[in-house]
């Protein structure tokens, strides 16, 4: 039987291959996972021009996914370099690259990441617009907008982000209601600018079908971009973020109409106790959709740190229902991430997911924990390197300041409780003044 996509193989009874996949790595019964598809609950973005693409599942029951964020711009535009953050990202075991590259080469780029890339990709395309035609924003025309969305399908791009959801109604929203960080979305801040200099309606928005047809086409996942996220936590749960969130609710309709796989795009910045109903608004008001979420970066004065904002608010927003979450780095509102950032980035959403993963009670969370805890009972050095998130991280700190005893650490030395508590529970004598028996 022939299917145009996951969800259209899901409404029609059929297990593709990906859903196999997927429900292996996430040790649930594939009928299941395939309901789950079908009902736009659970998503698996996958190209049919992805061929290098290993598919994961994003959504209700599945363990929860991190997003790195890589690309060249205008500043730092070294592709090579690039690809060498995609090549640790992808050691690193992400689930999801998306190239947020805005200048020169992107195509080359773009199409390099897509051949090496086991991981799903993803792109904003407005962000590829001004160059890929070389005009100013306000001289590129709908259908042009529309080209560059089809040229990204057409490579292999398994989502993309799609900022439908500021139309003019929701811009006449925001202007009525005053905002400390007005629109802080890159794509969102485009488009309400484009939107202004020429006086038309949003062309993702007025054209959603030649889109829908796009997706439907090459089977591409649509991530509903939340252009009017806030980017402060005096912005957070605003009449602007709300009105463009019933709208994303609207167009997730139209999209399941068609078969088209669907992500709802969250804040932002937005303080820790407005978290859990943020998350309980998204999949009411979308129909319980993947809910993906930048942090939510719980306070505003940590530049050079937010990735720890960003993991704080990312376990509690997965915790409470958001399933994907797009890393943060240190250098978030500063530069470019180097590699390094990078890597503390994925480290940290990693620790996010893996947490909100064991409040979910998804199958196989707590077991790893399990076995690092036995690890430490045993004072098992190696085993509990091999445990680590970080293994490299875990075992130079180890290595950098090493005990006199083998079976303690510089922090406690004889003192360490489980070396004693092992001894005392064995009926051995604890010597922490003189030599050991």
């Amino acid at each position: 039987m022939n299917y145009t996509t996951q969800m259209d193989a899901a409404r029609k009874g059929i297990v593709t291959k990906e859903m196999e996949i997927v429900a292996e790595k996430e040790k649930i019964d594939v009928t299941l996972l395939r309901n789950k598809v079908a009902e736009g609950k659970v998503v698996i973005p996958a190209n049919k021009n992805h061929k290098s693409l290993d598919p994961e599942g994003v959504g209700e029951g599945l363990r929860t996914k991190i997003n790195v964020n890589l690309g060249i711009s205008k500043d730092c535009c070294n592709i090579e370099k690039e690809l060498e953050k995609v090549q640790i990202a992808i050691e690193m075991k992400v689930e999801a690259i998306m190239d947020l590259s805005s200048y020169g080469k992107t195509e080359e780029f773009r199409r390099r990441l897509i051949d090496m890339s086991p991981a799903m990709i993803g792109t904003v395309p407005i962000y590829d617009s001004v160059g890929f035609y070389d005009k100013e924003l306000k001289d590129i025309s709908a259908e042009e907008f529309l080209k560059v969305v089809e040229k990204h399908a057409e490579d292999g791009v398994d989502f993309m982000t799609i900022h439908a959801g500021l139309n003019r109604e929701t811009a006449e929203v925001f202007k009525r209601n005053k905002r400390l960080n007005n629109i802080v979305s890159r794509g969102g801040s485009l488009l309400y600018a484009w939107m202004e200099l020429t006086g038309q309606e949003n062309p993702f928005y007025e054209y959603f079908d030649r889109v829908l047809d796009i997706c439907e086409k090459y089977d591409v996942t649509i991530s509903l971009g939340d252009a009017c996220r806030p980017g402060s936590i005096n912005d957070a749960t605003d009449a602007s973020q709300i009105k463009e969130l019933i709208v994303l609710g609207e167009l997730t309709k139209r999209a399941w109409e068609r078969n088209v796989q669907i992500m709802i795009e969250g804040p932002g910045h937005m303080a820790i106790n407005e978290i859990a109903a943020n998350m309980l608004l998204e999949k009411k008001l979308c129909h319980g959709a993947p809910f993906y979420v930048l942090g939510p970066i719980v306070t505003d004065i940590a530049p050079g740190y937010d990735h720890i904002t960003s993991a704080i608010g990312g376990a509690i927003a997965a915790s409470n229902g958001a399933d994907f979450l797009c890393y943060v780095t240190p250098a978030e509102h500063l530069r470019l991430p180097t590699l390094e950032d990078m890597k503390e980035g994925i480290i940290a959403s990693k620790i996010a997911a893996h947490a909100a993963d064991i409040a979910k009670n998804i199958k196989g969370a707590k077991e790893w924990d399990y076995e690092m805890s036995k690890a430490r009972q045993n004072l098992d050095w190696e085993k509990m390197f091999h445990l680590a998130i970080d293994p490299e991280k875990a075992k130079r700190y180890r290595m950098e300041s090493m005990p006199e005893h083998e079976d303690s650490c510089t922090m406690c030395g004889k003192m360490c409780s489980m070396r004693n508590m092992n001894k005392v529970m064995q009926g051995k004598n604890i010597n922490i003044l003189r030599e050991d028996d």
